[in-house]
């Protein structure tokens, strides 16, 4: 009987690989005879990340264009001008007499922004008062400000150094006394992990694992939604699958998604930030390891949400709605302390906003698997809870389309008397 029993156990196993295996070859032959699905599946996941890579390839702001008001016109004024200019952040074009000839040409939009110096200025530093400039900035984005505040912050702290050796030269203290009382706390800034403060670089790695992660939903959504308009479902569902079939089912499709964008990631995480350069200072075992539950919960979360898309614009309705939200719930562009909890919640029902957090800590800041049991821990909860879900949201399917069936089957029986 042990024997027997034995022998049994091992034919169901044999046969629910069998199964399962099938599954998996079906649902693949589905991802590459669909067209819709091959260009999100394929060609967006090649493209994408080359086009916005390519995109920000510059990384930084530089020259942008501003204008300069001098109305002291001393030698001063002018030196601080020239510095200004010099600096890789901003480019003086255009010198206006008075401020109402540079704001014409900042409603122009020819700069974006205006430096301007008071009459008064040079005067003002030659009796020892304290002498003012204006910036007049382009908020209309934070890189026009952020460049022209650079610029200009320097070259007046350097000049202002300048001023205060020259005052303290004239009280007769002089040489490194003299340097040290100007500055008497220097300060040596000291950037980590974006070196070069690139846009680029704070940017991409969040957008590389949101292209994973919407793409795959995207597609996967596609799948289900041509599957309900062709009323299909049932087809994909082997009849000869009886207990346990639905775990069958999910098990053959997830390993095939899994595996496409298994090969995606390698693609998209590891050669798209050497070939632009990127942050990419990760260990690429500890990155490997941290893909898997992400991928997987990726992909549960999107196989429950697919049973629910009535048709294949649906999925194009929700990609592009949650998109941009995923990107500020992940806490890149915003800091995930800052925003309300409601909010925080709202983001931990997604598997891309632990994605994003633990794939920059790892590929940008260098973390290992250890630092950063938050986000490890909670796309694995993430991987359970979904799976359990997609199961759920499958077997409630799999019964309606039999008890559908079942309906059918009997109405047919029903008229054959009648006949």
């Amino acid at each position: 009987m042990a024997l027997q029993h034995k022998i049994f156990s091992l034919h169901q196993l044999n046969s629910n690989m069998k199964d399962t295996f099938a599954v998996f070859v079906n649902e693949f032959r589905s991802v590459f005879n669909d067209r819709g699905v091959v260009i999100i599946f394929i060609f967006a996941s090649l493209i994408y990340p080359l086009l916005y890579s390519a995109i920000y390839k510059n990384e930084i702001l530089v020259n942008v264009p501003i204008a300069a008001v001098d109305c002291s016109r001393s030698h001063r004024s002018a030196e601080l001008l020239r510095h200004i200019d010099a600096t890789q952040e901003v480019n003086i074009v255009s010198t206006f007499a008075t401020l109402d000839e540079a704001q014409e040409a900042y409603n122009a939009r020819k700069v974006h922004g205006v430096i301007y110096i008071p009459a008064d200025f040079d005067k003002k530093l030659n009796t020892g008062q304290q002498a003012t400039i204006s910036a007049y900035c382009d908020m209309s984005s934070f890189l026009y400000y952020r460049a022209m505040m650079l610029a200009s912050n320097y070259c007046v702290l350097d000049m202002s150094n300048q001023v205060q050796i020259e005052r303290l030269n004239a009280q007769g203290i002089t040489g490194e006394e003299a340097s040290i009382i100007s500055n008497p706390i220097p300060y040596d800034d000291t950037i980590l992990y974006n070196g070069g403060t690139g846009f680029a670089s704070f940017l991409m790695p969040a957008v590389l694992i949101l292209i994973i992660h919407q793409t795959l939903f995207f597609g996967i959504g596609m799948l289900a939604g041509t599957s309900r308009e062709e009323n299909r479902f049932h087809v994909l569902v082997n009849s000869k699958l009886n207990n346990g079939g639905t775990y069958r089912i999910i098990i053959g499709k997830g390993a095939c998604y899994f595996f496409i964008y298994l090969a995606w990631s390698f693609y998209i995480l590891g050669f798209i930030p050497h070939i632009f350069n990127l942050p990419h200072i990760g260990n690429p075992i500890d990155l490997l390891f941290f893909l898997i539950p992400f991928l997987l919960a990726t992909i549960f979360f999107s196989m429950t949400v697919s049973v629910f898309q009535p048709n294949r614009e649906t999925g194009m309705i929700l990609f592009l709605f949650f998109s941009l939200i995923l990107l500020f719930l992940s806490g890149i562009s915003w800091p995930r302390s800052n925003i309300p909890g409601i909010w925080q919640a709202f983001g931990w029902l997604f598997p891309a906003t632990n994605g994003i957090q633990g794939y920059v800590k790892i590929n940008t800041l260098g973390a290992d698997l250890h630092h950063i049991p938050f986000e490890y821990i909670s796309l694995w909860i993430q991987t359970g809870i979904y799976f359990l879900t997609t199961t759920w949201a499958y077997h409630w399917q799999m019964n309606k389309s039999r008890k559908k069936a079942e309906k059918k089957e009997m109405e047919q029986m029903e008229l054959v008397p009648n006949a």
